[in-house]
């Protein structure tokens, strides 16, 4: 099978980030150019492996949390029940795109204090409006033969929701939270201006000794994280998709 070269860039991407993480050493005649005064030109205050792990843990967390909010949200107002309450269900996911994140991190750090609990609060509320407006979009777009067949059958809304709904709205469900984590991974960075473990530090360690060699580590590794993140849930919606049988297209 012949690979497109998309999909060559990305796995030579991939293979690149892990052998840094790995082994960082081996770069240094790369960065060594960016720094001044004979400066370290790889982050030597701490592991770029551990960092990278601890930034998409706190940014995991944040998504599965904030699908599970969001996502109950779209279930609740998408039935008869709780139609009504859509427009507190919008006031609410908005929250957090009302507020910048620094703004959200100060207003936390005296109720839950420094590290990565005010981090998470952020991601939290800052992930929630792509995830349950895609939801909203997945279930209140559904073939209406589909979910007609599905009355007629006898079937119960639980064995509704949960056979034919969520099955079929799931493509579009996964695009935004694609969107959430993307936009999350990105985020955590500031998480370090109070503490958290993130790739943040290593960003912040290069602004304060003025060494871009390790700012743009670790800006690198961010975005690398970001694209082929993106990059695999797009291809997992697409296969969801095709299973599904969907022709719409998928929410960007």
């Amino acid at each position: 099978m012949r690979l497109s070269l998309p999909t060559v860039l990305r796995l030579v991407a991939l293979i690149v980030l892990v052998a840094f993480l790995a082994r960082p050493d081996w770069f240094e005649p790369v960065f060594r150019p960016l720094t001044q005064n004979n400066a370290p030109a790889i982050y030597n205050q701490g592991s770029l492996m551990t960092l990278t792990l601890l930034h998409l843990r706190t940014v995991l967390i944040a998504t599965v949390a904030a699908t599970i909010v969001a996502l109950g949200l779209a279930i609740l107002v998408t039935r008869p029940a709780g139609a009504e309450f859509l427009p507190l269900s919008r006031s609410l996911v908005n929250i957090g795109q009302t507020f910048p994140p620094v703004a959200v991190l100060a207003l936390a750090v005296p109720a839950v204090g420094f590290g990565e609990k005010p981090t998470l609060i952020a991601l939290f509320l800052y992930g929630l409006l792509p995830i349950f407006e895609n939801s909203l979009t997945g279930l209140t777009t559904l073939p209406k033969s589909v979910t007609e067949a599905s009355r007629g059958v006898g079937m119960t809304g639980w064995q509704r929701l949960t056979r034919i709904e969520l099955p079929l709205a799931l493509p579009v469900i996964l695009a935004g939270i694609r969107l959430s984590v993307v936009i999350s991974l990105a985020t955590a960075t500031i998480g370090s201006t109070v503490a958290a473990r993130t790739l943040g530090e290593v960003i912040i360690a290069g602004l304060l000794s003025n060494n871009l060699a390790f700012v743009l580590q670790g800006g690198l590794i961010v975005g690398i994280l970001a694209v082929l993140i993106y990059d695999a849930l797009s291809a997992l919606e697409r296969v969801l998709a095709r299973r599904t049988g969907l022709s719409q297209s998928l929410t960007t």
